[in-house]
């Protein structure tokens, strides 16, 4: 609406313009993320990678027909209409989604505090390496794709096409990718989702290099389709990877992460790729951009192989939050104590770590592993929460997965009755040395 009203009253200028995209990124920002944590909502799991092609192909339809929509309005009524026609839709948009009545579900805990939920969905992203493979290759990807789509415009002015050649190859891209949307559900029943992704960024990464010596128009649009089958290729795989690398709970969050990825990519790529235009050439910077996409490619393959391999994310409701007499204001340490066979004291700690990675996901705010110096076999995690109620909330968010883990645990204990667990109030948390209280409060585990 603020673009309408700026150009209907004759104030758009450069500046403004910029200003007003920043304000829009911002507003694409808030409801990305809750549209994404949507869609799990009303689609079955198993049904998810069908639900976001569908969206994909919704998506590459508007960027068809919109352009169309635009070219008429601009034609018969001026630029300033196409504004006004884009905010009526983003107000339908809204009054439909405003229009669904989800059930919300009441938490005995209450909310959780913004910045709390801010540190735990970040710290979720950071921990779990599934997701972090994800990210990494999101940014990269949408680095490198960003050159093409940046360089479009000098790309469509070196061919003579002006407005018309740019709004051709855009909706030339958005048939290529509604085209790959509709053979993606038999592509991933044949392939696995690493191996599509890599066939995505190497068309990618081809198309680009072809695009540096396109000789006209006409060869550029098929060309622009392949880009649009290697973008919803990419885009898509990852997306479906994200939704499934994360768990109900931090879903929205996690996809809020990813949003930063593909938008921090785009922004980076569209500055770096356009500079080294400016620079060096266009084609060299199409070329740099496809050659590098490539290494990319490599690198990332070879530190997170295992793109598509899933946890078990349903809710595991097998453990029942402890109870307390009087629950403590300050933080809360547990400890759970093991006693293994020392000659398996490596592979237990290699174990660990997944357990450090598990309780960090959940939401921990420390996690550290005692070793008896005087007593070789025996070990004893510790888990720092912020407050009691932080500390039944990662009750709430434990997985199968979780649970598969906890079992792991335990075929090392060598007793018969399960790890001996123990609480500990921390009254004053800024003075607290977690070690030394271990040690003072060593008698209590043991019994």
């Amino acid at each position: 609406m603020a673009l309408w009203l700026a150009c209907v009253l004759e104030l758009m200028n450069a500046p403004l313009l910029l200003a007003l995209t920043f304000f829009n990124g911002i507003g694409l920002a808030m409801r990305w993320p809750v549209f994404a944590a949507i869609v799990p909502e009303v689609v079955p799991r198993p049904q998810l990678p069908q639900a976001l092609g569908l969206n994909a192909v919704a998506m590459n339809a508007s960027r068809i027909v919109g352009p169309l929509i635009a070219g008429a309005l601009i034609a018969s009524a001026g630029i300033a209409w196409v504004f006004a026609f884009n905010a009526l839709l983003s107000v339908s948009a809204a009054i439909i989604i405003a229009r669904w009545r989800r059930e919300p579900t009441l938490n005995p805990l209450g909310r959780e505090p913004l910045l709390s939920a801010i540190q735990v969905g970040l710290q979720f992203a950071r921990e779990s390496t599934a997701l972090r493979g994800i990210l990494v290759r999101v940014f990269l990807i949408f680095f490198h794709f960003t050159g093409l789509l940046a360089l479009l415009p000098l790309i469509a002015q070196g061919l003579g096409g002006e407005a018309g050649g740019y709004t051709l190859m855009l909706a030339s891209m958005g048939l290529g990718a509604i085209g790959m949307a509709l053979m993606l559900p038999r592509l991933r029943q044949r392939m696995p989702a690493e191996r599509l992704l890599s066939l995505g960024i190497m068309l990618q990464a081809a198309v680009t290099a072809a695009m540096a010596w396109v000789p006209n128009l006409w060869l550029a649009l098929p060309l622009m389709g392949l880009a649009g089958m290697a973008w919803l290729t990419n885009a898509n795989s990852l997306s479906i990877s994200a939704q499934m690398a994360l768990p109900d709970w931090v879903g929205a969050r996690g996809m809020s992460v990813f949003q930063m990825g593909i938008t921090g990519g785009s922004a980076l790529g569209a500055a770096v790729w356009g500079q080294v235009a400016t620079v060096t050439a266009l084609n060299t910077s199409l070329l740099l951009t496809a050659a590098s996409g490539l290494a990319a490619l490599l690198l990332t393959h070879r530190r997170w192989p295992a793109l598509g391999i899933e946890e078990d994310l349903t809710p595991s409701r097998t453990r029942k939050p402890p109870v307390a007499q009087e629950p403590p204001k300050g933080q809360v340490m547990v400890h759970i104590e093991y006693l293994i066979d020392a000659a398996q004291s490596h592979d237990f700690r290699v174990l660990m770590e997944e357990s450090r990675r598990s309780r960090l996901r959940q939401g921990a705010l420390d996690w550290a592993l005692l070793h008896d110096m005087a007593e070789p076999g025996r070990f004893v995690e510790q888990v720092i929460d912020e407050s009691w109620t932080e500390h039944l909330r990662r009750f709430e968010r434990i997985t199968a997965a979780d649970a598969t883990l906890r079992e792991r645990k335990r075929a090392f204990h060598l007793p018969a009755d399960p790890p001996v667990v123990t609480r500990y109030a921390l009254d004053d948390p800024r003075g607290a040395d977690p070690l030394r209280t271990a040690a003072q409060n060593d008698s209590s585990l043991r019994k």
